[in-house]
């Protein structure tokens, strides 16, 4: 494969995901493969403008396709969203040789790269990595699965409690702005409601749904929750709520938090990730630039990453049809 590119950097930005070390051992055996030499760019954004590079070899990412978090490690970086911040990172770029950048992360780690592409025409190549889910032109983010069995495991665990002491369970999850955690691991634990963003249910209709369950002789519930549901101003308010208008409940709060970032990565991620890290890579020896990496249907797509970024990743809302029904 004939490309003008002979040395190509690797980051991984926003917030951990399981699988991003998968991701970064696929980008740098495949830069090996095709004899072009890999990069590691420390801290994200911010490694860049401070110029904090490493050389990454085949052997340098063994046994890392097992590990949880990045070993690249990631940052906020508020000096990348300045003008001179941008024109340092490039120098630096420049200055090191490095012709491309795989940018490993979600929405705001590609805004960067289409801002930094636009003003520098510096080749850059996006991989979804987030747990959660909420990037358009992938059906899969890297991380979204291994989060999804994370919060199965816990919830059941929860249930156990639940059933010994009569208890409703409140249990919130990431997703700030869409609700694919919560709405799948909800089904896959068999919750008796779920709440999403994307859905107000509002209170009356939670209660009756509560009431509900416990005419039908259910003596424990539990209702998940994703942080960015717009029914109560937090998960406390909301079980507070509920207490207060049916006391044969005992009300807990499980806020699961970022236990759901952490963790070996499952099967389908690290396959997921190896399979976006090798094609990023021969995205940019054959000349394309400014688009992520995805999967549809089975099958590696591209979009741009402006695309990406300002369209929305439709939840399946027919899941809370099998939710309502599976909650009888």
């Amino acid at each position: 494969m004939e490309s003008k590119i002979k040395r190509i950097g690797v980051l991984t930005s926003g917030g951990d995901a399981p699988g991003m070390n998968a991701a970064i051992r696929a980008v740098v055996r495949a830069c090996s493969y095709y004899n072009v030499e890999c990069v590691g760019i420390y801290r994200g954004y911010q490694g860049l403008i401070d110029g904090d590079f490493v050389a990454l070899t085949p052997r340098n990412v063994s046994n890392i396709i097992n590990l949880g978090g990045t070993i690249l490690k990631s940052a906020r970086s508020e000096g990348f969203r300045t003008v001179e911040g941008r024109a340092k990172a490039h120098k630096n770029l420049i200055d090191a040789n490095i012709d491309a950048v795989v940018l490993i992360g979600g929405d705001g780690t590609f805004t960067g790269g289409m801002v930094f592409n636009q003003e520098y025409n510096f080749p850059c190549i996006g991989i979804p990595g987030t747990i959660d889910n909420d990037i358009f032109g992938t059906n899969y983010t890297i991380g979204y699965d291994t989060a999804l069995n994370t919060v199965v495991d816990v919830i059941d665990k929860i249930r156990d409690t639940a059933s010994s002491h009569n208890r409703l369970f409140f249990v919130e999850v990431m997703g700030r702005d869409a609700g694919f955690i919560a709405l799948n691991a909800g089904v896959g634990a068999g919750a008796e409601e779920i709440l999403i963003p994307e859905e107000d249910l509002g209170l009356d209709r939670l209660l009756e749904s509560l009431k509900r369950s416990k005419r039908s002789g259910k003596s424990s519930s539990i209702v998940v929750v994703s942080e960015g549901d717009k029914i109560g101003k937090n998960v406390f308010e909301l079980a507070n709520y509920v207490e207060n208008n049916m006391p044969q409940y005992e009300v807990r709060v499980s806020v699961l938090g970022h236990m759901q970032r952490g963790g070996s990565p499952s099967c389908f991620d690290r396959v997921l990730a190896s399979r976006l890290g090798v094609k990023a890579v021969e995205l940019l020896l054959d000349g394309q630039t400014n688009v992520m990496v995805g999967v549809v249907d089975n099958k590696v797509v591209t979009t741009d990453l402006e695309k990406a970024i300002k369209e929305n990743h439709e939840i399946n809302m027919e899941l809370l049809r099998v939710s309502d029904i599976m909650s009888i």
